[in-house]
């Protein structure tokens, strides 16, 4: 049996009042570059994944939001080199500011069927037609 070091990481589908989701595209220099996902980050130790999220969202998009707005919707499993990537996603459709790219190339609003023609990374890909579903 192989053993994985695991890496648990929070992400969001943000959605605005037409059913669209919130995506960044990954910046130069970062592992995946070019490539776009859904807004969130690691979970630092000590921490629960909402309070992660909720930082995530206002460190990478100047948003803020409560741990009461996070509903989870998911979570994807993925082998990622010497570790092993546990993703958990949640829904949110509440938060406060307008979301501005600070640790992204881009972000782009996009409705779950539009996701399908853009490179994601292998761990965000199941979670489309979750949200195709969803929404």
């Amino acid at each position: 049996m192989t053993s994985f070091s695991p890496l648990m990481v929070v992400a969001v589908a943000l959605v605005d009042g037409d059913g669209r989701v919130l995506l960044q595209q990954r910046p130069p220099g970062k592992p995946m570059a070019g490539l776009w996902e859904f807004p969130g980050g690691k979970v630092e130790p000590g921490e629960t994944p909402e309070a992660a999220l909720v930082r995530e969202l206002e460190e990478e998009l100047g948003i803020e939001t409560q741990e009461s707005c996070l509903a989870p919707a998911s979570f994807a499993s993925e082998p990622l080199g010497d570790r092993h990537l546990l993703l958990l996603l949640y829904v949110c459709r509440k938060w406060r500011g307008v979301a501005e790219a600070r640790h992204a190339t881009a972000l782009a609003w996009k409705r779950p069927a539009q996701m399908y023609a853009l490179d994601m990374p292998p761990a965000d890909l199941p979670l489309i037609g979750l949200l195709d579903a969803l929404l």
